[in-house]
């Protein structure tokens, strides 16, 4: 009887063990075959994004591939910043760097911001946040047009006292009941064209050092 019951017990743990091979199998193939249209859906998606804040007639490299990944310390976010550069017959047109601003009311607020080559800003869009409903989240372009209000702004200067909300005597609106995100945000933009001015000329002169990987993950 004891001798039944290890014998029933043993065959149970190898039936267990052939299922989860077979499941870690079958997880494996369709990770494979699914592996390139996930690929070309993210491309896409970062296509996207970024056609909406560079205009898509302005460029013709590919944009999404012409990257360049910067170090953490440039812009003192966790993740290293990306840089996907536009170029017209090689000629530099814009570029647009992810960033982060760390200082949101909950927390971080993933941005990324298209600079023109003459500093102005071509576009800004919010990629991710934890914000209040109904009031930070007025961010996004879709809940607000507050974002598009960087569109054509520039610096006069490192220090230009003017990007600022309004509330801190800058140019920029606050919402109402919640000013931290909006302050949060044009902080990091001002330090995104600050960076961008300072560092232009290296910003497209440097190797693309995206792997396909960095591409698949977009912004």
């Amino acid at each position: 009887m004891v001798l039944s019951l290890t014998s029933a017990v043993s065959k149970n743990a190898k039936i267990l063990a052939l299922f989860a091979i077979a499941c870690t199998a079958i997880v494996g193939v369709v990770h494979s075959l699914t592996k390139d249209q996930i690929i070309l859906q993210q491309q896409q998606d970062l296509l996207r994004n970024l056609n909406s804040i560079i205009a898509k007639n302005s460029y013709n490299n590919v944009i999404y591939k012409d990257c360049f990944i910067l170090p953490n310390e440039a812009l003192g976010t966790v993740n290293p910043p990306k840089v996907y550069r536009a170029r017209n017959d090689n000629s530099p047109v814009a570029a647009a760097i992810t960033t982060v601003a760390p200082d949101g009311y909950s927390g971080n607020i993933e941005l990324i911001v298209a600079i023109n080559i003459d500093g102005s800003i071509s576009g800004v869009r919010t990629l991710k946040h934890q914000e209040t409903p109904g009031l930070g989240d007025k961010i996004e372009e879709k809940k607000s047009d507050w974002i598009n209000s960087f569109t054509g702004k520039k610096l006069v200067n490192k220090n230009d006292n003017r990007w600022l909300v309004k509330k801190d005597g800058g140019m920029f609106d606050q919402f109402t009941g919640a000013t931290i995100t909006p302050r949060a945000v044009v902080k990091a933009v001002r330090k995104s064209v600050n960076y961008f001015n300072a560092h232009q000329d290296e910003l497209f002169q440097a190797t693309s050092n995206c792997s396909n990987q960095d591409v698949a993950e977009g912004a």
